[in-house]
């Protein structure tokens, strides 16, 4: 860039346009949100049949158009700032160095050169003469013009070549951001069809990676995240930063604010649908890069017509059949999170946030998926699943036992009955590695891991509900299987008798032991832990506690001596506690949404806690 251009450079016209992709952008979000939370439900509600199917697909057809609009745009107007963010500190030297060598009477060129006047001492008989002076900006250069300066016969030699120097520095400092955002900017173009591709969202990743990466000064200009913080930190870093700085660090680190404990539950769907919506993409590119299976796996061998595997399969199957399973399983999930999305209004059910995504993430995946913002919901329960629980099972029914996800759903709803009126969020929490295998979950090193992430995520919920609304609201924590045994430890993390564990009620169900003789050990009050059993499976898993030493001493929660209130419960299998008949709630699944809206005179009861 050369020195009139960098002169007269009126950066308003890039922050205009900046603003105007910014707007774009949240009103695409806005008609995204309107089709997903309020078109979409109020055409379930009021149509049915064929018609009203297909509508409902093409609504979320053009929803994912919207999405992606949303993404796109605000990536480029960070882009943008980022531009004019470099640009300024160009132009904000070359304005400095003008002004103070136009102080000193110098005259500064067309093209960036300073001319000096004559000056200093005679020399036979003559003044010495002016000049005119260029830049330069290499380190070498200048140490030898300093150099030469100190014999300079002209006093103003020195000043003019100081000042020629700053200009050079700023005209290459806006040269190089003019070459390093130009083509950055050139390839934030969306193809010319009408269809959000696998591919699109490839590149949409692609292109928040480049912006990213050149972001460098814009983003040291914003208030960076805390290090290490905790949600206290992470919620008062938010709150200070200015509507265009979430903006761009949630267009920018949309991976980093989805995991963010502390932050707001909106700021975190936004980021994590982001991460999903890429993820998403960049798997199934993969998995349809992988060849075909060959076909016919088998074929004949000897004369007896003997099949064998055929060895164009067994060549296939050993280089892709594990990568294919891999990639099936965590896109499963993925449409599992996708389908939840699609159903908000189904049957009542309320927009769902997710605030928390990794495919990979803590060995088995990472979901955290909440029914009903629980930033303003007067009760709130989050639900710890236990062994074998994995992405891509997450939202996948066993028979007539529900996903996990669809426990969660079962549960706020049963909750909404209970509670009209209130606001009620229920939490799917799987954010730690759960045992994989049966014998794995004799273990306390899954729960002992989790522990402080669960904690951190309990703590996260009451700080961002605190400052959405004021006050903590109500919240229970609710164990399955070895999601008890995690909750166990989370009471040990929390160190109970300084900080408790951040929750009001914890309840568990076919818990194996939570590792403590009482509820009072884990700093829990008796009064508000609940435990319930189910049938002749669920019995083997308590025993199995009894003998993997996960009940400390023998004692789990559903005995008597633990402290806790042992609750009635029909579930006839150890998965069956939020079982639903006919659309009507089991009596475990009514006692747990008694719990989690403080009904708590209308639970039942097999025996109270020794208080």
């Amino acid at each position: 860039m050369d020195y009139t251009a960098l002169k007269n450079l009126r950066t308003s016209d890039f922050e205009k346009a900046s603003r105007g992709y910014r707007a774009t952008s949240h009103m695409a979000n806005a008609a995204k949100e309107a089709l997903e939370r309020r078109i979409a439900v109020k055409m379930r509600e009021s149509l049915s049949g064929v018609a009203a199917k297909s509508a409902l697909h093409q609504l979320r057809e053009l929803a994912k158009d919207f999405h992606y609009t949303q993404v796109e745009c605000g990536v480029i107007s960070t882009a943008l700032n980022a531009l004019v963010s470099d640009l300024q500190a160009a132009k904000k030297k070359l304005d400095a160095a003008v002004a103070d060598a136009e102080g000193e009477k110098l005259t500064v060129e067309m093209d960036g050169s300073v001319t000096y006047p004559a000056g200093g001492d005679k020399y036979q008989g003559k003044t010495p003469p002016g000049g005119t002076v260029n830049g330069v900006t290499d380190e070498t250069a200048k140490a030898l013009h300093r150099q030469a300066a100190r014999f300079h016969p002209n006093p103003h030699y020195a000043r003019a070549q100081e000042y020629a120097d700053r200009i050079a520095v700023a005209l290459k400092e806006a040269t190089e951001a003019d070459e390093k955002w130009t083509p950055k900017l050139r390839k934030l173009r969306a193809d010319d069809d009408l269809t959000v591709s696998a591919a699109d969202w490839v590149d949409a990743q692609k292109d928040t990676g480049g912006v990213r990466d050149g972001a460098d000064h814009y983003l040291d200009g914003i208030k960076t995240p805390p290090k290490d913080g905790d949600p206290e930190d992470n919620a008062e870093w938010w709150k200070h930063l200015s509507a265009d700085q979430r903006d761009a660090y949630i267009s920018l680190h949309p991976a980093s604010i989805g995991a963010m404990n502390g932050i707001p539950a909106d700021a975190r769907d936004e980021a994590n649908r982001t991460v999903l919506a890429e993820t998403r993409g960049q798997y199934e590119m993969k998995l349809n890069a992988i060849p075909k299976e060959p076909s016919p796996q088998f074929v004949p061998i000897g004369a007896r017509g003997d099949m064998t595997y055929s060895q164009e399969w067994l060549d296939w199957h050993g280089k892709y059949s594990e990568r294919k399973e891999y990639l099936e399983g965590k896109l499963k999930g993925m449409r599992a999170i996708q389908d939840r999305f699609d159903r908000t209004g189904e049957n009542g059910l309320p927009e769902a946030y997710l605030l928390g995504f990794d495919p990979d993430g803590e060995g088995n995946g990472r979901i955290i998926l909440a029914n009903g913002n629980p930033d303003t919901a007067d009760h709130t329960a989050i639900y710890v699943p236990g062994t074998t629980t994995d992405i891509s099972t997450i939202g996948e029914d066993s028979g007539d036992t529900p996903s996990d996800l669809k426990r969660s759903e079962s549960l706020w709803n049963e909750s909404a009955r209970l509670a009209p009126g209130q606001k009620i969020s229920t939490i799917t929490w799987l954010d730690y590695d759960a045992p994989d295998i049966i014998p794995e979950a004799a273990s306390d090193r899954y729960a002992e891991q989790g522990a402080p992430i669960l904690h951190n995520f309990l703590e996260g919920n009451r700080t961002a509900h605190q400052y959405a609304s004021g006050e903590t609201g109500h919240t229970t924590v609710i164990g399955h299987s070895y999601g008890s045994t995690l909750i166990g430890d989370t009471a040990k993390t929390a160190g109970w008798n300084e900080t408790p564990i951040p929750a009001d009620d914890v309840l568990v169900a076919g818990s194996p032991g939570m590792q403590a003789d009482h509820a009072a050990d884990l700093g829990i009050d008796p009064k508000h832990m609940w435990a319930m059993g189910g049938g002749s499976d669920d019995f083997i898993v308590r025993h199995g506690g009894y003998l993997s030493g996960l009940g400390d001493n023998l004692v789990i929660p559903t005995d008597p001596e633990f402290g806790g209130n042992i609750m009635t419960s029909d579930a006839g299998g150890h998965g069956a506690f939020w079982d639903t008949e006919g659309g009507q709630a089991s009596l475990s699944l009514k006692n747990q949404a008694r719990v989690v809206v403080a009904r708590y005179g209308d639970v039942t009861l097999d025996s109270k806690a020794h208080w």
